[in-house]
């Protein structure tokens, strides 16, 4: 497949109205968007994922966080909340593009000339599709503990390994993970970030299948996997400082409030349905979640703005990773408990549409683990901004 331009020649977007921009992206949504891609509590994935992300790059509705200079619409943060917001309204599928959100703004800060013009434009075309290797068993959480090795030989590394919770390595065509490539006494030194194909020999994938019977996850196993020493981004061993970049992104995503927003719908639409959205208990619990979701909304954009500006707001993104994900497993939570008989079968008729409360259930429950687990969030937290010990 022949690669585009890694440029955009096309309207500058950000110079519009918020007004204006919110409205153009709006009806072109109304106009062009497929009626399956409308399901909000399930992932888009697979060839249908990138059908919609290339239907939005023919569009230059792509990449809407990337500088216009690399093929992206290089919107504000204003804009970009705007942004979400309509996806949100249209009621879009949530969908992960890692070589988008994760990978590609790593790059344009840390990669060389080579690997921007090689890579950027095949994220933006969907040519390549990536996902992420960085837990492993038993280094999830303490991430820094991992143990997959590789080793210089010549002009390449060597790796061997595993990797585990790999969201859509199956469907993926490329990987970037994390290896170690010396043995320090901090376990954070002599890490290295590195790309890899996944068609390369010696790379297995095994699905796992979750409670919700989906297999977005993977364990990957490396066994001599031979990688060009090329494809390491940053330096040889400092792969740590790579990846903290890049996982402030990450949290911020993880962090949006659009999972909690969908799941309120659906509470809303449920208490409809049951008769009850008029009785004291409902209105209650509906109040006080709604207030919650308020400051998730507050902190995100907040958050989004000092990342704007080229910051790096830790305690922020921790907090943020905290309170949206707690956030969306409540509402889940109060969706179960009014569902009675409904909640096992998960699909609630709503008028001639239906609300599938098990697939959000399952969606929320582990959204406090992954992205560094809210145990971790709080410790972390609780060094930085209280001064505790860490024993």
């Amino acid at each position: 497949m022949s690669v585009d331009p890694c440029t955009n020649t096309g309207e500058d977007f950000d110079a519009l109205p918020d007004h204006e921009f919110r409205a153009r992206f709006r009806r072109w949504l109304e106009q062009h968007c497929p009626a399956d891609v409308r399901r909000p509590a399930h992932r888009l994935r697979g060839q249908r994922a990138r059908e919609w992300f290339r239907l939005l790059y023919r569009h230059g509705w792509r990449a809407p966080a990337w500088p216009r200079e690399h093929g992206g619409m290089g919107l504000s943060i204003p804009k970009l909340i705007i942004y979400d917001e309509e996806l949100d309204r249209a009621q879009i599928s949530r969908t992960v593009d890692m070589g988008e959100t994760h990978l590609g703004p790593t790059l344009m800060k840390l990669g060389t000339e080579e690997q921007r013009r090689l890579y950027l434009p095949s994220i933006l075309n969907c040519e390549h599709w990536w996902c992420q290797g960085y837990s492993e068993p038993n280094s999830g959480s303490d991430l820094a503990s991992l143990k997959t090795r590789a080793e210089k030989e010549g002009d390449d590394f060597i790796i061997n390994g595993q990797k585990i919770w790999s969201s859509f390595a199956a469907e993926a065509t490329h990987v970037f993970l994390l290896v170690r490539t010396s043995t320090e006494a901090v376990k954070q030194r002599g890490i290295t970030f590195i790309l890899a194909e996944m068609s390369t020999p010696g790379i297995t994938v095994k699905p796992i299948i979750n409670l919700a019977g989906d297999d977005d996850f993977c364990e990957v196993f490396y066994d001599n996997v031979r990688v060009p020493a090329r494809n390491v981004v940053g330096r040889v061993g400092e792969g740590w400082a790579v990846s903290r970049s890049l996982l402030g992104m990450e949290r911020l995503f993880i962090g949006s409030p659009r999972n909690s927003q969908i799941a309120m719908r659906a509470l809303h639409s449920l208490g409809e349905v049951l008769g009850i959205s008029g009785e004291r208990a409902f209105a209650t619990a509906w109040a006080e979640l709604s207030l919650e979701l308020h400051a998730v909304q507050c902190l995100y954009r907040e958050t989004a703005r000092v990342l704007g500006q080229g910051l790096n707001p830790e305690n922020e993104l921790s907090m943020l990773k905290i309170a949206a994900t707690e956030h969306f497993q409540r509402v889940t939570e109060a969706m179960m408990d009014l569902a009675g008989e409904y909640g096992p079968i998960g699909e609630v008729p709503v008028g001639s549409d239906s609300v599938d409360i098990r697939q959000l259930y399952m969606l929320a429950r582990p959204a406090t683990i992954y992205g560094g687990s809210s145990e971790i969030q709080r410790n972390i937290l609780s060094r930085r901004m209280l001064k505790l010990p860490n024993d």
